[in-house]
């Protein structure tokens, strides 16, 4: 499953590598021709990210702003992307909605967003959120949306749950439950997608 998750993560991104390509290159290590060699990295920090969960080198819960962090390094390591909040406005594609402005904004929002998450019983609300408020608050330069799946799946493995592959659904599906969220604070079409992810896991996984 780790390979499926990290394949669909990265392709909600962009990625080009096909299930079978990232299968060939996470198991060989071995670069499909004719791909930017970029993918080829974001494919394998996911594996490494999806490795130390399992692995329990990152620990999610309680959800700490160090631990989201760790994960995003995780994530865009040798991608040129700076590992810290950032410094500087960002931009969605899509939307008119704009994140928080400086690194102060974005980590008290960080640490009331983990406040939040933790004071809720159920666990998969806990995965839930922490999608959509990682995605919302964007506190990276980049990597922030597969940082924020990559936290949620980490609650549920922590607590002994299935993680989602996003395997059923389409990039764009996922972009347009997102900008709903974004611009309307409106959850209900990214939690009708979390609900089905889920249940496609457990049948086809477990």
């Amino acid at each position: 499953m780790a390979i499926e998750l990290s394949w669909k993560s990265s392709q909600i991104e962009g990625n080009t590598y096909s299930l079978l390509e990232t299968e060939v290159l996470l198991s060989e290590k071995i670069e499909a021709k004719g791909k930017d060699h970029g993918d080829a990295v974001m494919l394998l920090n996911h594996k490494t990210a999806i490795d130390y969960i399992y692995q329990d080198r990152i620990s999610v819960v309680p959800l700490r702003v160090a631990a989201i962090e760790g994960v995003h390094s995780l994530l865009i390591k040798d991608m040129g992307v700076s590992k810290n909040l950032r410094k500087r406005i960002v931009g969605i594609t899509g939307t008119s909605y704009t994140p928080p402005e400086n690194e102060f904004q974005i980590r008290e929002f960080l640490e009331k967003a983990c406040e939040l998450i933790n004071s809720r019983n159920s666990v998969f609300e806990k995965a839930m959120l922490s999608v959509l408020f990682i995605s919302y608050i964007q506190p990276f330069e980049d990597g922030n949306k597969r940082t924020g799946r990559i936290t949620g799946n980490a609650l549920l493995i922590e607590n002994k749950y299935c993680p989602l592959s996003y395997r059923s659904v389409t990039p764009v599906d996922y972009k347009k439950a997102m900008i709903l969220f974004y611009e309307q604070n409106n959850l209900s079409a990214y939690k009708k997608l979390f609900m089905e992810q889920f249940e496609f896991a457990v049948k086809n996984y477990f």
